[in-house]
């Protein structure tokens, strides 16, 4: 005859209190750490606009403001294109370019190049908006203001300026391709490229 086999339990083990359990530990440390939960910061969420219909803002109507940026001014110049003619053509509305301190300061700063850009952001038809911050960064002025105020659209050709504000919903980017204004993010432009 054969010996006899013992057949194993599966799965079991000596039943041990975690060292993590309350009972091991002081009611003190309790009170500590429920206290440390109540002084967590909340985290705030940003508010979403209401004029907003998906990535689409509503509230957007002739006329239309457009932040101009600097290099948009000097890409305009260069492709001999009217700013506030093409800006008309692509968007078939009223439209008001505004130039924000900071784009005047950035242009003033390139110097005696970009003196025709000046003059052109200098123009009467343009209008002026002054800013309250410190520094000269425009890229950063004109995020800040879009941000807070979601009435304006943005000009610019500036390919890290474009990313920054395609992460803030419903602001429509306008650029320059092929001699011409085009526009994103808008949805019932004619010079819109098809999605």
């Amino acid at each position: 005859m054969g010996k006899a086999q013992k057949t194993r339990k599966f799965a079991q083990v000596k039943r041990m209190i975690s060292p993590k359990d309350a009972r091991l530990k002081p009611k003190d440390q309790l009170k500590e750490k429920i206290a440390k939960k109540k002084d967590e910061k909340i985290r705030e969420v940003t508010p979403v606009s209401s004029a907003l219909f998906f990535k689409y803002n509503t509230a957007l109507g002739p006329p239309y403001q457009i932040l101009v940026d600097t290099n948009f001014i000097n890409f305009s110049i260069q492709n001999k294109l009217d700013i506030l003619k093409s800006m008309m053509d692509c968007l078939l509305a009223k439209c008001i370019p505004c130039v924000t301190d900071c784009v005047m300061a950035e242009l003033e700063k390139l110097g005696h190049k970009y003196r025709l850009a000046l003059r052109l952001a200098k123009d009467p038809r343009f209008e002026r908006l002054p800013c309250s911050h410190s520094g000269t960064y425009a890229d950063d002025c004109l995020v800040q203001r879009v941000t807070q105020h979601k009435c304006y659209m943005v000009a610019t050709n500036d390919k890290d300026l474009k990313r920054r504000i395609r992460k803030i919903p419903g602001i429509p980017i306008m650029y320059i391709i092929n001699r011409k204004y085009s526009i994103e993010r808008m949805p019932d432009a004619l010079g819109a490229p098809p999605i």
